[in-house]
């Protein structure tokens, strides 16, 4: 497995379809953006689900949290069952988010990479998206990464998806 972590905007996204295309084994992608699509209407604006502040600041409840674990406990379970994942999350916890995952994967092989990106470039890119509540990126470039121990890091303010995405290839067993 392949698991990357930065905040909104930074370019994940871009990255996971990069590996896609570099690595020489088909990779499966699942994002937190998918999963986040996949709740329930009621749960994405409640306190049970995910809330999502008018300054872009993100907090999740019991009922978000349950879903999530069960939501990483399946990837998990297709990479036992020999699929290569990459994952496109972010920690909104930093470190605690991290050991959540950790809790899963005992005896997979994981590569854990930050993907990093500077506010300011981050921000614009949140605004040309136009999907997501303004100042979120702001918020998570740094705090996404809190505590969060890496095996590699790519900073994606002025480097492309397909050089990081290339740099992590060669990251793989």
């Amino acid at each position: 497995m392949i698991i990357l972590n930065g905040g909104s905007s930074a370019g994940k996204s871009g990255i996971v379809r990069c590996l896609q295309a570099v690595l020489p084994d088909p990779w499966l992608a699942f994002g937190v953006d998918s999963f986040v699509d996949a709740l329930p209407a009621r749960m994405q604006a409640s306190d049970e689900g995910l809330e999502i502040g008018p300054d872009g600041e993100v907090s999740v409840g019991d009922g978000f949290r349950s879903l999530e674990r069960a939501w990483a406990e399946g990837i998990v379970a297709m990479a036992r069952a020999g699929a290569r994942i990459v994952v496109d999350e972010v920690f909104l916890g930093g470190a605690e988010s991290q050991r959540r995952w950790r809790e899963h994967l005992d005896g997979i092989d994981v590569l854990w990479v930050g993907v990093r990106c500077e506010a300011a470039v981050a921000a614009g890119r949140e605004i040309a998206r136009g999907d997501r509540a303004l100042g979120m990126a702001a918020r998570q470039a740094g705090q996404v990464h809190e505590g969060v121990a890496y095996d590699l890091e790519v900073d994606t303010t002025h480097t492309e998806s397909l050089e990081c995405a290339r740099r992590i290839a060669a990251h793989v067993r």
